[in-house]
């Protein structure tokens, strides 16, 4: 009876406890309700701690402190709309970075007066406010645009004249000394055939080419020796090329006659018959063991002042000579003329056949444009030179030669009458695109002959490779100077 009583007395006392807990809470309930959000968030971490335990309680308070912050920036009014889509673009991780920066440093930085703003600010440091220094390429650009601004626009013609002043035209003392080299070695050739080999009647030996006709350009490195055969008239005959079988209107013979009723050893050429005719590749075999084996050139290298050595290889016949620094190349054709007809033996690559007497047209080309310009005041021989000082510097023009050029212009010169110095850049032009015609058909006739292909010696490649390098400078033919 007593143990009950007791029961009821205890659980009467948790009833009031519990009656008065309530009461409490809800007074403090009525009280957190002027705070809105307060009530919620008092009552989460008052509980947290009994019902998820330390660390769900920890994880709750960090959240609530999340989401508080982020209630307090949506009611605080921002200063403008800027502010405020930056507040509310403000992700979470920066909010946690925030968070962490509040509780590392105690410190917070107070807003200045208005008395602060308003006062001076310092005299700046002389090397916070001086520029970095110009670098290389700002100072290389920079030079550039002055020279721009001082060096007026230059035309095409300007370009040209300087070029031909610059590059192409060779000092007359560079020439000088290449002569004076090459007639002392003529002069060694020439004494060396009349006194070992008397009964063959060799002409006068004399050099040619574009350096002693004022042709040459860049540089003064190579000429040209002749070898005169003096053929008798009324035993030799020489046959144009499109009268033979071979039907190469560039290529002749040169045929014995009289055979039948004059015997053969009349003339001193009859040892250099192949079938009748007379063999350009026997009389340059000839020649080329002269030079090669008889003739003492390391003696007379040392008494020029330099060394010649001659070409060994088979049927060229040629020397290269180096004296003070200097190279020079010379070439030694044996040649036949007749009238107007200049015949070489030469060996060349393309040769259709054996003892076969090519034709030149070197000193016929030159006469004809010298001539023209002296009737005219013309720049014929000035553009000629350009051009060849473009091609000799262009490896992939190289296979181009003056003689080439020079047809060219002959050509052009048919159809143009003004060659005078202002129209240089024109008629330079023109030569360009009369070039690229005849290299897309593949001949270029000769001036003297239209029969004569120019291009006969080059090869299909070297055509093609050529006519598309002027092809795509056409429009920009600056870059070729």
């Amino acid at each position: 009876m007593n143990n009950s009583i007791q029961d009821d007395q205890c659980e009467h006392t948790r009833s009031a406890s519990r009656f008065k807990m309530d009461g409490l809470v809800q007074k403090k309930g009525r009280k957190r309700n002027e705070d809105g959000f307060g009530t919620v968030v008092d009552f989460l971490l008052s509980n947290a701690r009994l019902v998820l335990g330390v660390g769900g309680a920890a994880m709750l308070g960090i959240a609530t402190l999340t989401v508080k912050r982020l209630i307090d920036r949506a009611a605080s009014a921002p200063d403008d709309e800027k502010e405020a889509a930056k507040a509310a673009q403000t992700p979470t991780d920066e909010t946690w970075k925030e968070l962490s920066l509040l509780r590392a440093s105690p410190k917070l930085f107070r807003k200045p007066n208005r008395e602060a703003l308003c006062a001076p600010l310092p005299p700046p440091i002389e090397s916070e406010i001086a520029p970095d220094p110009p670098s290389e390429e700002a100072e290389c650009e920079e030079s550039a645009t002055d020279q721009n601004k001082v060096q007026p626009c230059l035309t095409l013609q300007d370009k040209l004249n300087h070029y031909y002043q610059t590059r192409v035209t060779i000092s007359e003392d560079e020439i000088s000394q290449c002569m004076q080299l090459a007639h002392a070695i003529l002069a060694e050739i020439q004494d060396f055939l009349c006194n070992k080999h008397p009964d063959l009647p060799f002409g006068g030996m004399r050099i040619v080419g574009s350096l002693i006709d004022g042709l040459e350009v860049l540089t003064a490195d190579h000429v040209c020796f002749t070898v005169p055969l003096a053929l008798e008239t009324t035993l030799w005959s020489l046959i144009p090329g499109d009268q033979t079988i071979l039907n190469i209107p560039q290529f002749w013979l040169v045929k014995r006659v009289g055979l039948e009723y004059i015997t053969r050893g009349r003339s001193p050429w009859d040892r250099f018959l192949v079938g009748g005719y007379l063999s350009s590749n026997v009389i340059i075999e000839f020649l080329h063991k002269i030079l090669v084996g008889s003739i003492n050139w390391p003696s007379i290298g040392s008494m020029l002042g330099g060394i010649i050595r001659p070409v060994v290889t088979p049927g060229e016949l040629g020397l290269e000579v180096n004296h003070d620094q200097n190279q020079l190349r010379i070439d030694i054709f044996p040649v036949i003329k007749m009238v107007d007809t200049v015949l070489l033996a030469r060996s060349l690559e393309n040769s259709p056949a054996e003892n076969l007497w090519f034709q030149s047209f070197y000193i016929a080309e030159t006469s004809k444009l010298k001539n023209l310009d002296e009737k005219d005041a013309g720049v014929r021989c000035c553009c000629l030179k350009v051009l060849k000082g473009i091609c000799k510097s262009h490896q992939r023009l190289n296979k181009l030669t003056g003689s080439h050029v020079a047809h060219v212009i002959l050509h052009l010169s048919e159809l143009e009458y003004d060659w005078t110095e202002g129209a240089l850049a024109a008629r330079f032009q023109q030569v360009i695109e009369e070039l690229i015609g005849y290299l897309e058909n593949g001949f270029l006739p000769c001036y003297f002959n239209n029969k004569v292909n120019m291009f006969s010696q080059l090869h299909v490649e070297d055509i093609d490779e050529t006519g598309y390098m002027l092809y795509s400078t056409l429009s920009n033919p600056e870059v070729l100077i």
